[in-house]
């Protein structure tokens, strides 16, 4: 690796999600303000659905397309996650594991690149950079504990099976020694099991993992010791290498004057409405762009917001995958009922504006990291119903940390009530019971949105890669 000042050509491979695709195009613009050379490698698609780039960063990131090879079980057109339905993703999985080829290409010709910052899928990517004498490191763009939870490198590749079972992972790891109640729910657990067990894309969710720690020079996560240091040290001690946090990398919210027309007239039109409420009193409700709750349980959230009576905005965007026969209504007369108590937006609206606006009192969140780094940046106090992958953790931390409240949920199947999501609207917004947590996220505002802090994290990064040095005498990793 080159000394410390060398301008450095760094590749950033991002996993097919744009939850994984924007922190990473926001890590390059980072590291191109330090005067470094990006190479942001995605599919065409995806490449044109990202934001438009300002100017100066014209010359230092490289927006580069290679194609996604086609296969039958995906659409033509799909491309990222936001495509596909979940059951879908073990085909795109083996689609992305099609890229190899062309990214080959791609690094024997750039004049071997310093650093590649790649995700969790590519597992036949390590021994590829090693040959090419290109260091490695793997961006989770995650936390610590959801790392932490999935163990040992050998275990992950080997398929040990020590855990096979929901109640494996229903409570801490015990490689975890201190006391914790962060564990999945069974309804979730499930997951993990699944991502344990081969799928059509040929390998498990857990070899992937394994063989991108295994081959790493260093992990990067998006986490902090000043919000949670604790399972920061497990990571650590588990996998035996650098571990690099790089602070939340909480966005900016841009001015009004930044906005294209249509985003304008988007976010006037949603401002008029916010101006109108009450400081403090309106709870947003946003689930993420690949949650689609069931349309009885899109029911029960609707009639819990109801019955409430908590002013809300609620983002209920259709995924780009349904067709007219997925459609999922709301309760017949439900608009009509809440008109003056909510609004209910149908297509993209700006999520971080809206959360810095007076009138937002609280955050309903699916619990994806972004998500609640978003919401407490502003000191807002969480009702959480999580879903998928780490959204299970993310809540548990989240109520272990007194910065919000779950919503009760069958503990099989993972169903909830009208009552129950009624009962954590007013919890968190309106009683007695809620002023801890409204006062704790409050407090926690000045860690999420302290952006001199996490530059400084972000700034260690930059040292690191720019003084280490890749041990070339290392046995060649195995694909």
């Amino acid at each position: 690796m080159a000394a410390k000042g060398k301008k450095l050509h760094i590749v950033m491979f991002p996993w097919l999600a744009f939850g994984h695709i924007i922190p990473y195009l926001e890590l390059s613009k980072f590291l191109a303000e330090k005067g470094h050379k990006i190479s942001f490698i995605s599919t065409p698609r995806n490449i044109d659905r990202l934001p438009k780039l300002p100017p100066e960063f014209a010359s230092s990131i490289n927006r580069v397309k290679i194609p996604l090879p086609k296969i039958p079980e995906l659409p033509e057109y799909a491309e990222a996650t936001m495509d596909i339905r979940g059951e879908d993703m073990q085909y795109l999985k083996k689609a992305y594991d099609g890229l190899e080829a062309g990214l080959t290409r791609f690094l024997e010709e750039s004049g071997v690149p310093d650093w590649i910052i790649y995700d969790f899928s590519p597992h036949w990517l390590p021994p590829l950079a090693q040959r090419l004498g290109i260091s490695r490191a793997f961006f989770l763009i995650i936390n610590a504990w959801f790392l932490a939870f999935f163990g040992p490198v050998d275990d992950l590749i080997s398929g040990s099976d020590y855990r096979t079972k929901p109640e494996d992972f229903m409570v801490p790891p015990k490689w975890v020694k201190f006391e914790t109640k962060v564990a999945y729910r069974r309804f979730e657990a499930n997951w993990m099991v699944g991502a344990g067990q081969k799928n059509d894309s040929g390998f498990t969710d857990f070899y992937r993992q394994g063989k991108v720690i295994e081959g790493c020079e260093a992990i990067l996560l998006r986490h902090c010791y000043e919000f949670e240091p604790d399972w920061l040290t497990v990571v650590e001690e588990l996998y035996n290498r650098p571990v690099v946090p790089l602070g939340l990398m909480p966005p900016k919210v841009q001015d009004n004057n930044s906005d294209k027309d249509g985003d304008h007239e988007t976010w006037v039109s949603i401002r008029n409405w916010l101006d109108s409420q009450k400081k403090g009193s309106v709870v947003y409700v946003a689930l993420g762009s690949e949650v689609t709750p069931s349309q009885d349980q899109l029911g029960e959230l609707a009639h819990g917001l109801e019955i409430s009576g908590v002013p809300f905005f609620w983002v209920l965007r259709k995924s780009s995958w349904s067709t007219d026969s997925d459609s999922v209504e709301l309760p017949h007369g439900f608009e009509e009922r809440t008109t003056g108590q909510g609004i209910v937006w149908r297509s993209w609206a700006p999520q971080l504006k809206i959360l810095s606006h007076d009138s937002v009192g609280g955050f309903l969140t699916h619990c994806g990291w972004s998500s609640i780094v978003e919401g407490l940046m502003f000191g807002h106090p969480l009702i959480t119903l999580p879903f998928l992958v780490d959204q299970g953790l993310n809540s548990r931390v989240v109520v272990e940390k007194e910065l919000g409240s779950e919503i009760p949920r069958n503990e099989e199947d993972g169903l909830y009530t009208r009552n129950s999501v009624a009962h954590s609207v007013k919890l968190v917004m309106l009683e007695d019971d809620g002023k801890k947590l409204r006062e704790r996220a409050k407090e926690m505002s000045a860690i999420f949105a302290d952006a001199e802090l996490h530059n400084r994290y972000l700034d260690n990064f930059v040292e690191f890669l720019e003084n280490h040095k890749s041990n070339l005498n290392d046995p060649i990793l195995q694909p």
